[in-house]
């Protein structure tokens, strides 16, 4: 007897039970149940009602006990596609995550149900009124009324000279009553009806502006770009572009051919911080084809740019890292701005990376990746190099100014000269000219707070959170010491808890450089960028246009003020401490530190004027700070792919790990020793690849909860990343185990 089945996601399947659950159709839904729609299903033992997502639907099931039926549908048309549905079984298979994980990061918040059943946002409307009876009947009408009934005559006024008018706006500009409405609805003269409305992010938008024009090296980036954009087959291409070439310009004609060809486009950008320069930039010459998804906006505000991307009112989408998943039909062009960095990798399930996304969409839609950056990711330039991606250069300048005077300055000699600050007599002396000039001048430094410890000079007690292994930074601003990876804070003492001896304040944050510079140009007006700031501003927005409109003499900021900013009075840049980043424990810190420095100093000398940088480090002779401080990408990338080939690390390899965390430092160690042994069984059956560890994480201690490590180091192998999930779920299955998680990730970032 042939019976309708559902292939169902359920989103109570944890990973090793991740699969796809036959669910016998009820008769009266045979015609409604689609796949992509929600359900609720009744799931294990105790058939507890649990949501899930409809995969496919057959005819037959190849199980042989009776099915469960679907209790109820959720959705009253499909909302995944087929195609979104592929997406959702590739980033199980490429991230170890469950289907469901996929579906809930591919999907707005708004589209979820509360603890009630609710959904988290629902479609908004607003209630129109326009004439019923012709143009000349109402004018008749309206003549009629001016004497016994103004306040209709005045309403019946409004609507002959507007097709149509929101109700609301109505009554307040002819200041009538809703029963005077009412009264012309009953008559037969106006018609209320209700219309879709959209919740949006305020974008300003004034009056469409012609594109830029390019210079000739933009125009021979375009042109080749634009070739393999409109070929209608699946590729990548970087674009290597100095700051300031102007990359961004390419883009907007870029995105210009493609709306004329019918396609969609999806802009990429790494921080939310750069969204509003990006939406002011592209509304002026594309308005409301823009839509903008990131994660600071409103249930309501995402949920309706997701609809208007999803029915193709809006065609060019801008967002960061979530947006690669936007409902865009037709996709024509994907683009990642400033490719490298490493926010593009999420930390949090499901663990996925944009860019191996948008390849997959972009394989799929037959259409092109084009990756942007003056300071390319080594993996994307050596697939350049080779020939996987196609290549294109801008050298130079969109202004044709040369790129910023940088001056490297050793702070051992700042010492010994008895500057025991965090301002360099150099620097100082910079910011003075600057000052004097009326140009405005911006420093980095990548730590927030105003102290990175505080530590007992005579004992050597150094405050730490009592639930992670890091030490606790102080913050002047409040007076309190915070742990910046669980939230602890607890004020200081005066003196040492242990010893009663004198504390000293280590280190230099976003705050102490602040007050600093207060104290050398009192009577400047100084504005911080960090975290700190900008949930109390309401906005990175806010704080930018600021420093803009109000020309703000100094902005002191962490990584949010090292990229994509574009101010033509700032002719300054100082990098405060170039060192903290050079040493961490990764593979990745010279390449992290080289763009970090080359991308802040691109900040400066944007406009007319000629720009500087001093980049202060205690050691000047560091070859990454000497390339980055010549701008000189060519011979960092050369050193750098030399050094990856000695470590065998990534392009040379694929990089995955196995993490395992939780409250026993004991236990969780022995569950990454057995896996490590279980690893080594396994790998070494076939698989040429490398296993390191178990080792601890740089912070091994977060909250209570202890983290190690296993890496393994092996070829692009399908086969070798089925392992390692199959490791992973009989681990998570072992009942001597079930107090800690254990997971897989490609690339960590930490």
């Amino acid at each position: 007897m042939s019976r309708t089945v559902a292939k169902v996601a359920v989103s109570a399947a944890t990973y090793w039970l991740d699969k796809p659950y036959d669910y016998l159709i009820p008769p009266e839904l045979a015609d409604q149940a689609l796949p992509g729609m929600r359900v609720h299903v009744p799931f294990s033992r105790g058939n507890r009602r649990t949501e899930g997502i409809i995969l496919a639907t057959a005819e037959h099931s190849s199980y042989e006990q009776p099915l469960k039926a679907i209790l109820a549908l959720l959705d009253t048309e499909p909302i995944l596609t087929t195609d979104q549905i592929k997406l959702a079984l590739f980033m199980r298979e490429r991230f170890f995550c469950t289907v469901y994980d996929a579906v809930r990061a591919m999907l707005p918040a708004g589209l979820w149900f509360d603890e009630e059943g609710r959904r988290r946002a629902r479609d908004k409307s607003l209630e129109m009124v326009r004439l019923a009876i012709e143009p000349e009947e109402a004018e008749a009408l309206r003549d009629a009324k001016r004497m016994r009934s103004p306040g209709q005559a005045a309403i019946l006024e409004q609507l002959c000279a507007f097709e149509c008018i929101p109700s609301h706006d109505l009554l307040l500009h002819t200041g009538t009553k809703r029963p005077t409405l009412k009264a012309l609805e009953k008559a037969g003269a106006v018609e209320l009806y209700q219309r879709e409305a959209f919740r949006r992010p305020q974008i300003h938008v004034g009056g469409i502006e012609p594109l830029p024009a390019l210079s000739a090296e933009q125009e021979k980036a375009f042109n080749g770009i634009h070739t393999l954009a409109q070929a209608d087959k699946a590729g990548a291409a970087l674009l290597f572009g100095v700051t300031g070439s102007g990359k961004t310009s390419v883009y907007i004609h870029l995105i210009d051919r493609q709306l004329r060809r019918g396609r969609a486009v999806i802009l990429l950008v790494p921080e939310i911080a750069l969204t509003p320069q990006m939406i002011q930039t592209f509304s002026s010459h594309f308005g409301n084809e823009v839509a903008v998804l990131h994660s600071s906006l409103s249930v309501g505000e995402r949920y309706d740019e997701w609809k208007r991307v999803k029915t193709g009112r809006a065609r060019v989408v801008i967002g960061t890292r979530s947006a690669v998943f936007a409902p865009t039909p037709n996709l024509g062009l994907i683009i990642m701005d400033e490719e490298q960095e490493e926010t593009y990798k999420s930390e949090n399930i499901p663990r996925y990376n944009a860019q191996d996304v948008a390849k997959y969409r972009c394989a799929k839609a037959k259409c092109l990746l084009l990756l942007g950056s003056a300071t390319p990711d080594v993996v994307s330039m050596y697939n350049a190099e080779n020939g996987r991606y196609a290549f294109f250069e801008m050298h130079n300048r969109y202004n044709e100014h040369e790129l910023p005077a940088v001056e490297i300055v050793d702070m051992k000699r700042e010492l010994r000269q008895g500057n025991g600050g965090s301002i360099s007599s150099v620097l100082r002396q910079e910011l003075q000219d600057n000052l004097d000039r009326g140009e405005q001048s911006i420093l980095f430094i990548n730590r927030r707070g105003a102290n990175r410890l505080i530590s007992c000079g005579e004992c050597g007690y150094v405050y730490k959170c009592p639930r992670c292994s890091v030490s606790l930074t102080y913050h002047s601003a409040n007076r309190r010491l915070l742990c910046h990876y669980c939230g602890y804070s607890q004020r200081p003492d005066e003196s040492c808890p242990d010893c009663g001896g004198t504390l000293k304040y280590i280190g230099v944050g976003t705050q102490m450089v602040e007050s600093e510079l207060k104290e050398l140009f009192p009577g400047r007006e100084v504005l911080r960028m960090d975290a700190d700031t900008v949930a109390p501003a309401g906005s990175h927005e806010k704080l930018l246009e600021r420093f803009r409109s109000e020309n703000i003499p100094i902005m002191v900021g962490t990584q949010m003020v090292t990229k994509g900013l574009n101010f033509e009075n700032v002719t300054l840049v100082g990098v405060i401490s170039a060192d903290q980043s050079l040493y961490a424990g990764s593979y990745r810190a010279g390449e992290r530190s080289f763009s970090l420095i080359t991308q802040v100093v691109g900040r400066s000398g944007r406009g007319q004027k000629p720009g500087r940088a001093v980049i202060q480090t205690y050691t000047p002779e560091n070859e990454v700070i000497l390339q980055a401080a010549k701008q000189d990408y060519p011979a960092f990338y050369r050193s750098e792919i030399e050094l990856r080939k000695l470590q065998h690390t990534p392009p040379f390899s694929e990089l995955l790990s196995i993490t395992v965390s939780g409250m026993s430092e004991e236990h969780v160690y022995l569950a990454c020793r057995m896996i490590r042994a279980r690893l080594d069984g396994l790998i070494g059956q076939g698989f040429n690849a490398e296993i390191l560890g178990p080792a601890p994480l740089a912070v091994v201690k977060v909250n209570n909860r202890y983290r190690y490590r296993v890496m393994i180091y092996g070829g692009v192998n399908a086969g070798l990343r089925g392992t390692i999930a199959g490791v992973v779920m009989e681990f998570c299955q072992d009942k001597r185990f079930s107090d800690v998680t254990i997971y897989a990730d490609n690339d960590p970032n930490d």
